[in-house]
């Protein structure tokens, strides 16, 4: 086997290891498939990456593979810099997530295939994805960017931080309209304030 952890990555993988009692080191699975996907240049877990964690967990092969193809986050193809998840389940589409595909595929130039399958741009920067519930329906649409959420969308908001990601930018998480946690989205809340 020529697969092996780097440094980083395998002191990762035993504080995860060790997280769980002996004899039970599969419920690490999840855990060492990310850590194996992140340290890939093309953030993909190869077929390599799952014989390593299947070895590393005592486990068979297939099991790894059954969980690596089961999570939308847990790629086996490769995916651009920037994995825009876009959420496309009930609340989300009802409040907009297809006028808001669209507007993405125009400012990324992709072609729509109908099926909503991954798209990647030319440059490889982007890779945009339809991926069911991301557990932010109470502000909808919404979309993941590699770890980061970004909710409360419309086409052009989620164009915006499209193009701050093109120009190197960081942009701001969370609600794009301000919104505090799940309030509703006609008020905004102010922090809490400590008793007096």
């Amino acid at each position: 086997m020529t697969y092996v952890f780097d440094a980083e990555h395998e002191a990762q993988a035993a504080q995860e290891i060790a997280k769980y009692p002996a004899g039970r080191q599969a419920s690490a699975v999840i855990a060492l498939l990310d850590l194996a996907q992140r340290q890939h240049p093309q953030n993909v877990i190869s077929p390599e990456a799952i014989e390593y964690v299947a070895a590393r967990l005592e486990m068979a092969m297939i099991r790894v593979y059954e969980v690596a193809s089961f999570y939308s986050m847990l790629n086996l193809a490769p995916v651009g810099t920037y994995h825009i998840q876009l959420c496309g389940t009930t609340p989300c589409m009802l409040c907009g997530a297809e006028q808001v595909r669209r507007a993405i595929e125009q400012a990324l130039g992709l072609v729509s295939d109908g099926r909503h399958s991954a798209q990647t741009t030319h440059d490889g920067m982007f890779t945009l994805t339809e991926v069911e519930c991301l557990g932010a329906c109470s502000n909808a649409p919404m979309m993941q960017i590699n770890d980061d959420y970004y909710e409360d969308l419309d086409p052009i908001r989620a164009v915006a931080i499209i193009e701050q990601l093109k120009r190197g930018e960081t942009p701001t998480v969370g609600s794009q309209t301000g919104r505090q946690g799940s309030a509703p989205a006609n008020t905004t809340q102010s922090p809490a304030q400590p008793p007096t």
